[in-house]
């Protein structure tokens, strides 16, 4: 005799919102990923194509450029996101000619838009990381529970800026810097919607969660040949799962800078709101 699930038993009704909300998880999670889908498939496509007098760094480049430019046409980006994405340019772009100065990584292909041996394009690989947060916080009606007061992120955000140059001369303090973030965060919990349901984690998990991620993107992206790590100059091997906790740190940053900046735009837009003479 065959068993068969009956569709009206509490067991399968109470499972259909779940698998709902997971394919429309799922569904957000693409769309909050377009800009990094779009620098995986132009690090896939000019690796095995390539365009005559166009340096692969160039093409990479300029489809960044046009994706940002496409993202604001049609509305899947705000000014004010691209604004944010491009600080974040400005803050990686720093990162990286620092750290191939110091032989953290290299990029060994040609571009006529390298400066100090980095391409330009290099930066859109940070600005992806912001692109993907802004993403989220809409998609998913970001809300968190216990945010650390405002001059607590700022101090957390600019000294794990700092030890990824310092590390370099000084003890690496990113440890530390763990067991502060711990401290300030133990509360705090983010709570995210998915169709009508509201669902919360612990922020820090969620930090986690994306550093892990951005890892395995990691990996992919030297594969594609992206950059280079000194151990992969020869031949391509899987990056030291070390870098979780950059990643980590990276993320962390990421989230303190676009959350304090639309905490402030709230506080900003509620003030002119009240200041408006009632008519």
């Amino acid at each position: 005799m065959r068993l068969t699930a009956d569709p009206s038993s509490g067991f399968f009704r109470s499972r259909v919102p779940l698998l709902k909300d997971l394919l429309h998880f799922t569904y957000k999670e693409a769309l909050c990923c377009v800009f990094p889908l779009v620098i995986f498939l132009a690090l896939a496509v000019t690796k095995v194509v390539s365009v005559p007098y166009l340096p692969r760094y160039d093409a990479i480049l300029l489809i960044c450029l046009a994706a940002q430019a496409l993202m604001i046409r049609f509305r899947l980006e705000t000014v004010d996101e691209l604004k944010v994405i491009t600080l974040f340019h400005v803050i990686g772009l720093c990162l990286e000619l620092f750290k191939v100065h110091m032989g953290s990584w290299s990029y060994p292909g040609e571009g006529w838009s390298k400066l100090a041996g980095v391409p330009l394009y290099s930066g859109f690989m940070y600005a992806s990381v912001a692109s993907y947060i802004c993403q989220a916080w809409k998609r998913f009606n970001l809300r968190f529970e216990h945010w650390p007061a405002a001059p607590l992120t700022l101090l957390l955000s600019v000294c794990i800026y700092l030890n990824f140059f310092t590390h370099h001369f000084i003890y690496d303090l990113r440890w530390i810097l763990i067991l502060g973030l711990l401290a300030a965060f133990r509360r705090c919990r983010v709570h995210f919607t998915v169709s009508t349901t509201s669902y919360a984690m612990p922020a820090l998990l969620s930090f986690l969660l994306i550093g892990f991620f951005i890892w395995l993107a990691e990996n992919i992206s030297t594969y594609l040949g992206a950059w280079a790590y000194p151990d992969q100059l020869h031949s391509w091997r899987i990056v030291h799962w070390g870098k979780i906790t950059s990643w980590f740190l990276l993320v962390i940053i990421s989230v303190l800078i676009v959350g304090q900046l639309k905490l402030w735009k709230q506080a900003v837009t509620s003030k002119n709101v009240s200041e408006r003479p009632v008519e």
